[in-house]
């Protein structure tokens, strides 16, 4: 509606000026639709756009005739029967011609429904853009169930409208009213209606057997239907209003304690619009009684869903990583998530439990998958370097049995063996090992002393360790050195093309 003033000015205008209605939409700010309405209010709309001819004239019989069989006939495909018969135009202008002949259909009245307490909730999500946390941007919901009797709301945030939030916000609301209505409305959502055809309605599975455990009939609302499920459309709309404006928070917990308080305060306090004198809080006591008992069981909500766990002990869930034991690496696993926990089930037994994050890329550990896994990694190490050293110096396997059978450290020995493998190569190594022995001292501290020992009796200087990569392609290559005189065959014999003396 445009106010008395402003229709005025462009009645006006139109007369006294003789303003186009182009002019009179681009001067006062409005849409040329708005003008165009006002005069033909005003009984003069058409005729100032019929005295010209139009490309269109000789085709108006057939456009309205077509409209008369066809009211609902889309302007695209009416106008690509016209062009057929040879129309010229253009397609915009053509829809501007098919909205003037096409016929009006009656603004329908409707009845405004009233339920008996109890009987009805509706609900609905409400979009209140985005939310960061982290490196992660989440979609922020509004989940809005609305008691058709008695108007009591309940309104809790998510930060997505998966089936597991849905479900679980209707599980807080049954709870938060301390029971269910009999019919809960829908507005044609994907988690309530799978697939819709005139009347044929195909409800998500899931839903009804939800539905089913809390004894409610779930019902779609009619398309088009404004008055069936206007309830919960105003309590969006009241949220959106006097609840969100101007609005701080810290995270989601803090916005849900905020919106609870909200809820028993201001919204229950308002009016209710059966009956001014009391308010809605007090409308809801009489109705809270009537609501169907909740069952002795809740229905289960969290999500639940098949991860497999890659080349490291970590398993995939909503943008971020959670440890398990190394033993499930490359296996199947379920992750079974609350809104503020998530567990990993090897099959029916939980193998890790973590609090819940909702940031993006984030490792969240537990510090014995952690441990457990570096423990197997240095035993792991200490049992490449026995095989090393053993496939390097053979001896090496009986000083360490006789150094174990001693109480000595096997891990600091094949460490110290493996330095000496590295500086003093492999057949020195294999004859000091074997020369400790004869001497019945099986310890690395011996062994070093013969290798010292026999340096100094050939006057060679002590050797540089040298700083290999820990690969055992590299560490376990022995080269064997070759005879030099096979490389005198590669030239002949200078005596053999030298010339005579004179």
């Amino acid at each position: 509606m445009i106010p008395p003033e402003l229709e005025a000015k462009i009645l006006r205008l139109y007369h006294a000026e003789k303003w186009k209605i182009g002019t009179l939409a681009n001067q006062l700010g409005v849409h040329h639709s708005v003008v165009r309405r006002v005069l033909s209010q005003a009984g003069i709309g058409e005729a100032r756009t019929t005295t010209r001819p139009s490309i269109a004239d000789p085709y108006v019989p057939f456009i309205v005739k077509t409209l008369e069989d066809y009211p609902k006939l889309p302007a695209s495909r009416l106008y690509e029967m016209v062009r057929e018969r040879g129309y010229p135009g253009a397609p915009d202008y053509f829809r501007s011609i098919v909205a003037r002949y096409r016929p009006k259909k009656p603004a329908e009245a409707y009845l405004r429904l009233r339920t008996l307490p109890g009987e009805q909730a509706q609900v609905d999500w409400g979009s209140f853009g985005k939310l960061t946390i982290g490196k992660a941007s989440r979609r922020l919901s509004a989940f809005v169930m609305v008691l058709s009797y008695s108007r009591m709301l309940f309104l809790r945030f998510y930060l997505d409208q998966k089936m597991a939030n849905f479900l679980r916000a209707h599980q807080e609301a049954f709870s938060t009213f301390g029971g269910v209505a009999r019919i809960l409305l829908y507005d044609n959502l994907k988690s309530a209606v799978l697939e819709r055809y005139g009347d044929a309605i195909r409800f998500n599975p899931e839903l009804l057997a939800f539905a089913a455990h809390y004894r409610y009939e779930p019902r779609p609302v009619a398309k088009a239907r404004g008055n069936e499920k206007g309830r919960v459309e105003r309590a969006i709309r009241f949220v959106r209003q006097n609840f969100i404006p101007a609005r701080r928070w810290r995270d989601l917990e803090d916005l849900n304690r905020q919106a609870e308080a909200w809820r028993l305060g201001t919204a229950a306090d308002r009016s209710w619009p059966e009956d001014r004198a009391i308010t809605v809080r007090q409308a809801f006591a009489d109705e809270q009684g009537k609501l169907l008992s909740l069952p002795a069981t809740s229905y289960p909500v969290d999500e639940r869903v098949e991860a497999k766990v890659g080349r490291t002990p970590y398993v995939r869930f909503d943008l971020n990583d959670y440890s398990v034991p190394h033993t499930l690496v490359r296996q199947m696993v379920v992750v079974v998530a609350t809104r503020s926990q998530v567990r990993v089930l090897d099959g029916n037994t939980v193998v890790a439990t973590h609090p819940r994050s909702y940031d993006k890329g984030q490792q969240i550990e537990d510090a014995s998958h952690v441990a457990e896994l570096e423990a197997r990694k240095r035993q792991a190490r200490r049992h490449r370097g026995m095989d090393r050293l053993q496939h390097a110096a053979p001896n090496s396997r009986d000083l360490l049995v006789q150094l174990a059978e001693r109480g000595g450290n096997l891990g600091s020995a094949t460490a110290a063996l493996l330095r000496m493998l590295d500086t003093d190569g492999a057949d020195a190594l294999e004859v000091a090992i074997s020369e400790a022995l004869e001497q019945g001292t099986p310890h690395p501290q011996a062994v070093r002393h013969v290798l010292e020992h026999r340096q100094r009796a050939r006057g060679e200087p002590p050797p540089i360790a040298v700083a290999l990569p820990d690969d055992p392609r590299v560490r376990d290559i022995r080269v064997r050195p070759h005879r030099l005189g096979t490389y005198d065959a590669l030239n002949p014999k200078e005596t053999d093309n030298e010339p005579e003396d004179d």
